[in-house]
């Protein structure tokens, strides 16, 4: 199990990053950070391989906390049709 932090972007919609629990956001990099925005704390997870997560492969997640300690979840990607209508809503 891999113990992590989740956060919220407020500058991009649908934008979420798992942090490794032993780093601080400050640990990022100075242009993730900025790019990223203010980051609101969503919840505390313990991760493994048999996980499931809503918009990503857990594995993807797990290799990336353990190479670089963070994962950047990025909005899904829609067709363009329903981009616009959900603008527009």
């Amino acid at each position: 199990m891999t113990a992590c932090k989740v956060f919220r972007s407020e500058k991009k919609s649908e934008t979420y990053l798992y942090l490794a629990e032993t780093l601080s956001f400050d640990d990022l990099p100075e242009e993730l950070r900025y790019q990223f925005g203010e980051a609101t704390f969503v919840l505390r997870l313990e991760l493994s391989a048999d996980r499931k997560l809503a918009r990503v492969d857990v594995v993807k997640v797990l290799e990336s906390l353990g190479e670089s300690g963070y994962y950047l979840q990025l909005p899904p990607k829609l067709p363009v049709e329903e981009e616009i209508t959900r603008h527009l809503l």
